[in-house]
């Protein structure tokens, strides 16, 4: 796929986010492709359901092994031929998931520096596994919006949250640092 097709697919990941962040989700959003074509879209939902095992990528991934027209034989790794496109770098339990089902390949916005499995904090995606293939992830797509939403989020107040904090005095701040550059 070229770069355009890339930045079209996470600009619709951008869009569940966007979802997210009206219902008061944390803004994380994702769309699974296989074909050139989205099987699957979802956000956030832990909010709404109490559940933090809610992410984006676990509801999409419900809603592809629930569909028969997706997953018409029952196989290993049923993601094998699928691209997941996400708006932050999947946290370990949905990197985790992600390995398990065989995905194909992630490419995500923005770093997830405290719980990322795609080399945040740790490699789930390539660590060696007597069982599950690794799969690549690659960052930084549609990154500066994908922070940008992020930060929009973490300046309002999270009324489900066990212990709301006030951010009455937050202001959002629009500069975002580049990326590192690689030696």
């Amino acid at each position: 796929m070229s770069t355009s097709d890339h930045l079209k697919f996470m600009q619709l990941a951008l869009d569940m986010a966007e979802e997210a962040l009206a219902a008061s989700e944390v803004p994380v959003g994702c769309v699974f492709v296989r074909e050139g074509k989205v099987i699957a879209r979802a956000r956030n939902r832990t909010n709404e359901l109490r559940n933090a095992t809610r992410h984006a990528e676990l509801e999409a991934i419900d809603q592809m092994l629930a569909d028969t027209t997706l997953t018409p034989t029952p196989t290993q790794y049923p993601l094998s031929t699928t691209t997941l496109y996400v708006t932050v770098e999947p946290c370990i339990m949905c990197s985790s998931a992600l390995r398990q089902l065989g995905i194909k390949e992630v490419y995500y916005g923005c770093a997830n520096e405290r719980f990322g499995g795609c080399e945040g904090v740790l490699s789930v995606n390539s660590l060696p596994h007597p069982t599950h293939h690794p799969y690549l992830a690659n960052g930084g797509y549609l990154r500066e919006e994908a922070i940008m939403i992020l930060r929009r989020f973490y300046i309002t107040e999270n009324t489900k949250a066990p212990i709301p904090k006030s951010k009455a005095n937050r202001i959002l701040k629009t500069e975002i640092q580049p990326l590192a550059a690689v030696p």
